[in-house]
């Protein structure tokens, strides 16, 4: 009989930790994307050229050195901040700060994945018909109301697809946060596998529920897409 040998509660609670730094990892992308994009797209020279380098940085260099770099690294460089604002204020200020395993990890998939949102959106907002912009501003919309009305909503048809990808890849990028320590399901099951000596009964099951998140999230962005097509003419 096909059993887990009491690891079963922990995997399944590490299951859950996964869809929760995945989620909202992807909130955190999502923001970052609209900032970039927006910084990509701006004539303001400074917000361009910090955006393009955002996207340059971060597309060129492996994840999984990102995440030893932030974790370990960032760690160290904030804690030694922290340390010269101790000597500058004679010990009135003194914060020693210790990164969690979880919010390091939603804060560095966040950070990669905006950078991939940010092309994504870039492309969506170019996407959009200028003649709607300018109708709204014959109308007398504020800049704000465009971008609500108009913008926003004409932007995020074009974008669905392009933010499914990148999804599925961060689904997937989240077994990554089990090299800090985050106790996630890829983690607990690679433990379990060493400690009984079955690789297949507990990182087959994984692999399984990777898929079966893959194949919800396909349905939640299949109903978005027609969400955002309503009104819109095909052929």
């Amino acid at each position: 009989m096909f059993d887990f040998e009491g690891y079963g509660p922990s995997i399944f609670g590490g299951a859950i930790l996964t869809i929760e730094l995945a989620v909202l990892s992807l909130l955190l992308a999502f923001f970052l994307g609209l900032l970039g994009a927006l910084g990509k797209l701006s004539h303001n020279r400074l917000a361009k050229g910090i955006a393009t380098g955002y996207t340059t940085i971060i597309r060129g260099i492996p994840d999984l050195v990102w995440m030893m770099l932030l974790f370990y690294g960032g760690q160290i460089m904030v804690n030694a901040i922290f340390e010269r604002l101790y000597d500058a204020t004679d010990g009135r200020i003194d914060i020693f700060f210790s990164f969690n395993e979880f919010i390091s990890g939603v804060l560095t998939i966040g950070f990669i994945f905006g950078a991939y949102m940010t092309e994504t959106f870039r492309g969506a907002f170019l996407s959009v018909d200028v003649g709607q912009i300018e109708a709204g501003k014959a109308y007398g919309m504020s800049g704000w109301q465009i971008f609500k009305r108009i913008l926003f909503p004409q932007m995020m048809r074009h974008a669905i697809p392009g933010i499914a990808n990148n999804w599925q890849v961060l689904l997937k990028t989240t077994a990554l946060v089990s090299v800090i320590g985050l106790a996630d399901m890829v983690r607990l099951a690679t433990e379990a596998a060493k400690t009984t000596g079955q690789p297949f009964k507990f990182l087959l099951p994984v692999a399984l529920m990777f898929l079966l998140f893959a194949a919800l999230s396909d349905i939640v962005f299949r109903k978005l897409n027609v969400r955002y097509s309503a009104g819109v003419v095909k052929g």
